[in-house]
């Protein structure tokens, strides 16, 4: 690891297991010019392999940036990758940044007639490549752009390139993580320390992307082992005193809205007959005589 930062900002042995075990040092086959100097080496297959220590560094230096920025809300966190949409969501709700999860509305920092006009003072993306838009429109109102960067980038406009694997779900998640968390202890508001109650209580995979399909099917999951536990714990006892329980309200209901003196139908009696052809009679038993 490097000596230029402070003991306090220097990586602990666990971050460095996490940024490893989500493959945020694998690179692609390509490396562009500008992004030679994070390369440390490359693999017999071709695989460019980032210097950990170098995102490591550059992963503080964006967090000192964000959390010298008085307004929280003058930070634009943007993802257009889907993998990226949970992560600025996340982070925006961490530390009270704008987020641009999805398309890129063009004019949304230039022309300010856009309902979603934005005027923020820096703006972090997760690959220049998709999110071109942004950078481009941030390049015209003169607004510093941070950047996750993979070996096959550009970095025409980027004023803070992080070397990463930009490419990998967890690894976008991990370097969003890491950079909400930094941030957060530099201004202050969460304690340095260990993952956990005595640090910050909140692990990466809360910002890794998440298969709509995949969360459904747990859910169905879970429903159908929810009913299916209700029916092994009902019993047949429990279903004849419910059917008594609905008879008994039944009769009460017909009961209470009975006239008064009048006692409720016996459906099982005999049904009377009467002739309809005979002529009618007065209440106190004299033939009327006709009209």
């Amino acid at each position: 690891m490097s000596d230029k930062l402070p003991a306090v900002l220097q990586a602990t042995e666990e971050d460095i297991q996490l940024l490893l075990a989500a493959q945020c040092h694998l690179g692609t086959k390509n490396c562009d010019k500008t992004m030679e100097p994070y390369v440390h080496k490359r693999r017999a297959d071709g695989i460019h392999v980032i210097n950990i220590g170098k995102t490591w560094e550059k992963l503080v230096f964006a967090a000192r940036i964000l959390a010298t920025i008085d307004n929280p809300n003058d930070v634009c966190v943007i993802s257009a990758r889907p993998y990226g949409h949970r992560a600025v969501l996340k982070y925006a709700a961490f530390t009270g940044a704008q987020a641009i999860a999805g398309r890129f509305t063009p004019g949304n920092f230039t022309n300010y007639i856009t309902r979603s006009f934005k005027e923020p003072r820096v703006i972090v993306v997760t690959d220049p490549r998709v999110d071109h838009q942004a950078i481009r429109e941030a390049a015209y109102v003169n607004i510093p752009v941070i950047a996750f960067c993979d070996t096959d980038v550009s970095l025409k406009f980027v004023d803070v390139a992080i070397p990463t694997n930009n490419k990998s779900r967890h690894s976008i998640g991990l370097m969003w993580y890491l950079l909400c968390r930094e941030t957060l202890r530099l201004r202050g508001t969460v304690p340095r320390g260990p993952t956990g109650p005595t640090g910050w209580d909140v692990l990466p995979d809360l910002f890794f992307y998440r298969d709509p399909e995949e969360v459904e099917r747990e859910a169905a999951e879970k429903a159908a082992a929810a009913a299916g536990e209700g029916e092994e714990g009902a019993g047949a006892a429990d279903v004849t005193a419910a059917m008594r329980s609905e008879w008994d309200a039944g009769v009460a209901a017909e009961n209470a809205f009975a006239q008064p003196g009048q006692e409720a139908l016996d459906w099982s009696a005999e049904p009377t007959t009467q002739d309809w052809s005979a002529e009618p009679v007065a209440p106190g038993g004299e033939d009327t005589g006709g009209w």
